[in-house]
């Protein structure tokens, strides 16, 4: 067998293994493949797996499986690339979808909605350990927590994410370079804060198409920076609030099911796309939520070193990763206030987080108990 076919077979074995098997989300899954691809195969050095990881981090969409088609292209090429995204994001797709057809079939039923009910707030519960986590890296000084402020509450306000994404990054960009150092002061928020422009949510549902479902899944694969948690601020703001496609409750039953499969939690997309349009709708919001992550890896795996080097990109990036935290914030508050209803999810809710902030443990075993939860609280009514 020809050494490059050897590698495409390596290649595929691996990923599809971790497609099946890799819990616990980007930071879980980054460390299973440093240990497969550095330390069992030696395919990179541990600098260069670095370098892989940084590369993977300063562009958008998901960045464990776009550190999985790095590596694959790193070990074969351009098919390596191919391969080893494929590998890593079908099984996912393939599990959330069955999924999606028992949420569709028996989500209505007493025991469905049971289910979700002591779900719903220990995904609020995993949620915030995340934005916990994400926010001491994002938010490292005192202006930056003022600008994660300043976004969450234009967020709750009404104005568009992706102004809000793009706006900070360059408002961290001009008041690091452009300023005088040690400069950054909050008086540098006013010029950006007044001028915010608000956008309003449809306020009538529009018709489901599978070109506009495909078009919206590729902008938030193009613009989403940040952890997979900020997937569900894009979803929220188009399948909720402009759209009308989903209901509240829909996108936080979608959360549930990232939390409970391995791989990508962008397969989320799978969920949502199977509820608006059934099967169809799944593949093609797969496939436009995951394109761009293809495109981005083989456009800037040559270049990507230098862009985090930069003072100016740099900036930018750290704007864009407070905002990217800011907004998860924003639609944490939103989706809590459909899961948090009573005591006892309030109390699901606090202890999932406590016990996420201590042990640490798999959240898709927390999300298994929040089920039992569930119907062991339904059943005692």
């Amino acid at each position: 067998m020809p050494p490059s076919a050897r590698r495409l077979r390596e290649i595929a074995a691996l990923f599809t293994r971790l497609g099946f098997t890799a819990f616990g989300g980007p930071a879980a899954h980054i460390a299973m493949m440093r240990d497969e691809v550095v330390d069992r195969r030696r395919w990179v050095s541990e600098q260069e797996f670095l370098d892989l990881v940084g590369a993977a981090n300063v562009i958008p969409g998901p960045t464990s499986t776009e550190l999985a088609i790095h590596v694959g292209r790193s070990r074969a090429g351009w098919p390596g690339l191919l391969v080893a995204g494929a590998c890593f994001i079908v099984p996912a797709t393939l599990i959330v979808l069955a999924l999606a057809w028992a949420y569709v079939e028996y989500g209505a039923t007493p025991e469905g909605e049971a289910l979700l009910y002591g779900i719903a707030p220990v995904v609020i519960g995993v949620v915030v350990n995340a934005l916990w986590k994400l926010g001491r890296t994002a938010v490292t000084d005192v202006p930056m927590a003022v600008v994660a402020v300043a976004v969450v509450a234009l967020y709750l306000v009404g104005v568009n994410e992706l102004v809000l994404l793009f706006g900070t990054g360059l408002l961290v960009m001009l008041a690091r370079n452009v300023r005088a150092p040690g400069a950054w002061r909050t008086s540098a928020l006013l010029p950006w804060l007044a001028p915010a422009p608000v956008l309003a949510a449809a306020s009538a549902e529009v018709a489901v198409t599978v070109a506009r479902l495909f078009a919206t899944f590729v902008k938030i694969g193009v613009v989403l920076f940040g952890s997979g948690y900020v997937l569900y601020a894009f979803l929220r703001a188009d399948f909720v609030e402009r759209l009308g496609w989903l209901t509240q409750q829909q996108l936080l039953d979608a959360v549930a099911v990232g939390q409970l499969t391995p791989g990508p939690l962008f397969t989320t997309a799978t969920f949502v796309g199977y509820v608006v349009l059934g099967v169809p709708g799944a593949l093609v919001a797969t496939a436009g939520i995951f394109l761009p992550s293809f495109v981005f890896v083989a456009l800037t795996a040559p270049v990507i070193p230098r862009l985090r080097a930069s003072r100016w990109l740099g900036a930018a990036l750290d704007g864009v990763n407070v905002a990217a935290v800011a907004l998860m914030a924003g639609v944490t508050w939103q989706l809590a206030l459909d899961a948090v209803v009573d005591l006892p999810t309030a109390a699901l809710a606090v202890g999932a987080a406590a016990v996420l902030f201590v042990w640490r443990p798999n959240a898709a075993w927390l999300v298994l108990a929040g089920a039992v939860a569930g119907l062991a609280i339904e059943a005692l009514r």
